[in-house]
């Protein structure tokens, strides 16, 4: 396990003789960036504009487990017009199950608005912040001409994201679960991720934060995979 990924640039500075992957994959969040406060603390805060106070605790322990027992964000489907509204729609239940687990839908007058006002706020720099490991690293792969693709079990508002924390010029490829009929750590997904790149398992590495999504996922395709413990 790696606890910052500095930890493999400076491996292969100091060993010259490891094979230079071709392609690192990278997980998005808890891997590149984080957020700033819990997800039940973020719901919370902008339930308050629209009268609505709630257990933060209670809150975020209902989300983690609704999103847990959720089915994968996984649709197949590459027409945007026709995948962002599948997506608002996975979000928008997970947000609703969790605030009826805790007895708390109902005290709002129009939920799809309050919900709307969240999941654009996710697309935004704002909740966000990117680990201080992470740029160094990223300049220094590209200058050793490796290129840098991201994985995730996330949705399209990744690319928005990508651009809010001006990352986005560091990636030659993004492959979302959403778009795709299968997610992390099912092999498929990090098949299509490197055809993106022409490139064969053996001559990649993956970087992300979940034992079972990231390190196991990767290993089972082929690729060589690093597990990354962030902080809380």
């Amino acid at each position: 396990m790696i606890t910052v990924i500095r930890d493999l640039a400076q491996e292969l500075q100091q060993k010259p003789h490891l094979d230079k992957p071709q392609v690192i994959f990278f997980d998005a969040m808890g891997t590149l960036f984080g957020l700033r406060a819990t997800v039940g603390e973020i719901y919370a805060a902008i339930a308050v504009s629209f009268g609505v106070t709630v257990d933060i605790s209670a809150l975020n322990a209902a989300f983690l487990d609704t999103f847990r027992a959720s089915p994968a964000l996984a649709f197949g489907e590459s027409d945007l017009s026709k995948l962002q509204p599948l997506e608002f729609d996975w979000w928008q239940a997970i947000a609703s199950q969790s605030f009826q687990k805790i007895g708390a839908l109902e005290q709002f007058e129009d939920f799809t608005a309050y919900f709307q006002l969240l999941y654009d706020h996710f697309a935004t720099a704002q909740p966000w912040f990117i680990y201080e490991d992470v740029i160094p690293c990223l300049n220094y792969w590209q200058n050793q001409n490796v290129e840098l693709g991201i994985i995730s079990n996330f949705d399209s508002r990744l690319h928005h994201l990508l651009v809010a924390l001006e990352l986005e010029n560091y990636f030659q490829s993004v492959t979302l679960s959403s778009a795709s009929q299968t997610a992390k750590p099912e092999t498929p997904i990090f098949q299509q991720a490197l055809a993106k790149h022409q490139s064969q398992p053996h001559q990649a590495w993956h970087i992300g934060d979940s034992f079972r999504e990231d390190y196991q996922g990767a290993e089972r395709a082929g690729l060589k995979a690093f597990l990354i413990e962030r902080p809380g």
